[in-house]
């Protein structure tokens, strides 16, 4: 029975979802009518808002460029291909496969998001190449669903930005320390959980092998056969440079140098730009000369197209939804129908609905928490809780959101359709674990 919604879902998803660009399209004139209907807006109005926030996202369009791109060399490293390899040879059927695609994706996606979006679709493809007979749109939408984990995680944004002394919502709720909200019986539970039971509900949507797809990127022999024509070199000065290690090596060894005192001064503490700083120079080291690193690089540029062309809609889109005041509103009609025993939940669900239109946990943070923060001191209900409930929601949505799916499609060469309905299963299985968490706890 489980397969067979699952098929229906694919099916459903495959018809009528568009491409990833034509969804960020539809959901602008969505929330444009909305503006209009809901919130009493003039059309002018709602073009002023889409105008104004078009560009607001560029500092973040270039951050998920570059993760995308150093993350794309530093996995081309001879090095990183073995460690994938060797990664990949532990699964050894079609099943095998999709579990441990989906328990590296949760486990790297807790630890940093960024990192873990790379590594996962790097290791599906991998996969891919190794296993015989595994469908490759289940093992890349596996590699994305553990994606849903990430806020509540070591990178989580909102537990995050509470535990900050300053933080913009100081003076209502506090500085909320970690231990109450990312680590907390509650949130560790609702984890815990996905990571057990995820890796099953990948494995039990394993279509039939009539009905499967298959993968194959370049061999092994292949990609050596490429990269030593991209080594050869000529006997100018410039090819000299070019093709010198010592360049690369000293350059690299700065950029390490940093990282270490970075972590001597921080801690393990990750963020994007640190995690870009990593791929960066560790890219740039395990080349071994600039020429090797550039050509890898051109390569992985190739696959942002998604990312640089539909951000700025998406910021967009959360102009609208914040300026004219839309989002507010969808807040306010869940905590009109909440209970102090519910509004957790209903926090939670509103997130999720929120996300959709504005994919990004600080930007949720910014339009949900100084609406939902007096109400949950009003109602006497916890301040980590609720935080932590507009934390999930905002992850929970992401599993139907092409948004945070455009660098896992862009490594895996797939469109959002191919993975979107085994990922509408994941979101309804994800979505119970998590709303039981927050009537349990």
């Amino acid at each position: 029975m489980f397969q067979s919604i699952t098929n229906f879902s694919v099916k459903l998803i495959q018809r009528y979802l568009p491409d990833a660009f034509v969804f960020a399209i539809f959901l602008t004139f969505l929330v444009f009518i909305a503006g209009i209907v809901v919130n009493g807006k003039t059309p002018m109005e709602m073009v002023s808002y889409w105008g104004g926030g078009f560009w607001s996202l560029l500092s973040f369009t270039m951050q998920m460029v570059l993760v995308l791109v150093c993350g794309h060399t530093l996995a081309s490293t001879d090095i990183c291909k073995k460690g994938l390899r060797s990664l990949a040879s532990l699964a050894k059927t079609p099943g095998m496969a999709i579990v441990l695609v989906t328990i590296v994706s949760c486990v790297a996606n807790w630890i940093n998001w960024g990192f873990g979006l790379v590594i996962s679709a790097l290791l599906a493809r991998e996969l891919a190449n190794q296993v015989d007979k595994v469908d490759y749109r289940l093992l890349v939408a596996s590699a994305y669903g553990g994606f849903v984990v990430w806020h509540g995680g070591l990178a989580g944004s909102v537990p995050l930005t509470v535990a900050t002394e300053g933080h913009s919502l100081v003076d209502v709720i506090g500085v909320i320390p970690t231990t109450e909200t990312m680590f907390s019986a509650m949130n560790l539970t609702i984890v815990i959980t996905i990571m057990l039971v995820l890796p099953i509900i990948c494995l039990l949507m394993m279509p039939a092998e009539k009905d499967r797809v298959y993968f194959k990127g370049r061999s092994v022999a292949e990609e050596e056969t490429a990269a030593a024509s991209e080594a050869l070199e000529s006997d100018s000065p410039a090819a000299k440079l070019e093709n010198s290690r010592v360049i690369s090596l000293l350059i690299g060894i700065m950029g390490l140098v940093f990282l270490v005192m970075y972590f001597m001064e921080k801690g393990f503490l990750l963020n994007l730009d640190i995690v870009i700083f990593g791929f960066l120079f560790l890219g740039i080291l395990l080349h071994g000369t600039p020429r090797k690193f550039l050509n890898a690089m051109g390569d992985a540029v190739k696959t942002t197209t998604g990312i640089v062309v539909q951000f700025p809609f998406y910021a967009g889109i959360i102009g609208m939804m914040t300026a004219s005041g839309l989002a507010a509103s969808i807040s306010q009609w869940f905590i009109s129908i909440s209970t102090p025993t519910t509004f957790p939940l209903f926090s939670f669900w509103s997130a999720g609905l929120l996300n959709i239109f504005v994919p990004s946990g600080g930007g949720q943070w910014a339009v949900q928490g100084p609406i939902m923060m007096p109400v949950a001191t009003e109602l006497g209900v916890s301040h980590a809780k609720v935080a932590m409930a507009i934390a999930w929601g905002d992850a929970w949505t992401n599993l139907i959101q092409p948004f945070w799916a455009l660098p896992v499609l862009a490594l895996a060469g797939l469109g959002a359709r191919d993975i979107m309905g085994y990922c509408l299963m994941m979101l309804i299985v994800t979505g119970a674990i998590i709303s039981l968490g927050f009537l349990i706890f």
